[in-house]
């Protein structure tokens, strides 16, 4: 795997460095800006996804290598042709993932922590899950039955997430719009942490926001509607532990608390964030349509 490096390590000083530099331009032009705490507790989001990132790789390794060495349909060669295909495949199966762990509580639990901060800045792109890597990986599973190299697949979902650091800034307004209508930009990446009830669930993109703009998850950002970050129900704990754990305890207490039918308990799990059984809850869906339904007033 000594072609394959971990280029995430490499990339923590440079991440370091735009933070500081971020915090000068936000600064100067009167942004909103870092909160110190919630900053923090990004960073140490960050660090602990890093920690745990040494066991969980381990699990994506081996389910990755099993099914290339054991199941795989075609050889795929290391070279330049096959890291193109690559790279769009990738971005397909990170669109996905996203998408689902949007559409799905199971996978909601663990990327709610990024999604938990209510500031927008380069810290809150380090704001990563601590449970996540050890199952979201299925989303990739096709890729070494197709015949990939799991080292291949591994450094182009580095790849991805470090692309994914910069737009995670209000410093950064429009990029032209010839950047704007194929990758993911910092604009369209604020309308995915927006809160808004028109914002919901959409923009899931990781490089190139052309899946969205295909499956029909595309949303501008709109001057007339500022975006407001965070949670529909915000968190009010700094504490790391409590960001990345909170969400699990709530599933689990939905899922065993009180008198459920067994398909009940079992849709927590697979039911959008929001969903209740007795028709309590509200889910995104739901919050569009009464927003849709005031605008129409």
């Amino acid at each position: 795997m000594a072609e394959f490096p971990d280029i995430i390590l490499y990339a923590i000083p440079f991440f370091a460095i735009a933070m500081g530099l971020e915090i000068y331009v936000v600064t100067k032009r009167g942004l909103k800006g870092y909160h110190t705490k919630d900053a923090v507790s990004s960073i140490a989001m960050g660090l602990g996804n890093v920690f745990l990132g040494f066991f969980s790789k381990l699990v994506v390794f081996a389910a990755l290598f099993y099914i290339y060495e054991n199941f795989r349909l075609f050889t795929i060669p290391v070279t330049w042709w096959s890291f193109v295909m690559l790279f769009f495949l990738d971005d397909l199966s990170y669109y996905w993932f996203h998408r689902v762990s949007h559409e799905c509580r199971l996978f909601w639990a663990s990327h709610v922590v990024h999604h938990s901060s209510q500031y927008y800045n380069l810290s809150t792109a380090l704001r990563q899950t601590w449970s996540g890597g050890f199952y979201s990986f299925i989303f990739w599973c096709w890729l070494p039955l197709l015949g990939f190299h799991p080292g291949m697949i591994a450094l182009q979902m580095s790849v991805s997430l470090i692309y994914q650091f910069w737009i995670h800034t209000e410093a950064i307004d429009k990029t032209p719009k010839w950047i704007e209508a194929i990758f993911n930009t910092p604009s369209h990446h604020r309308v995915h942490h927006g809160s808004n009830p028109l914002y919901l669930d959409k923009n899931h993109a990781g490089i190139l926001i052309i899946w969205d703009r295909l499956f029909g998850t595309f949303q501008p950002e709109l001057k007339s509607e500022k975006v407001v970050y965070g949670l529909v129900t915000n968190i009010s704990t700094y504490n790391p532990v409590k960001i990345a754990f909170l969400e699990w305890l709530y599933l689990i207490k939905d899922i065993f608390n009180g008198k459920k039918t067994l398909k009940n308990r079992v849709s927590y799990f697979i039911k959008p964030p929001g969903w209740k059984h007795d028709g309590t809850g509200k889910s995104s869906k739901d919050l569009k349509e009464e927003w849709l339904k005031d605008q129409l007033k």
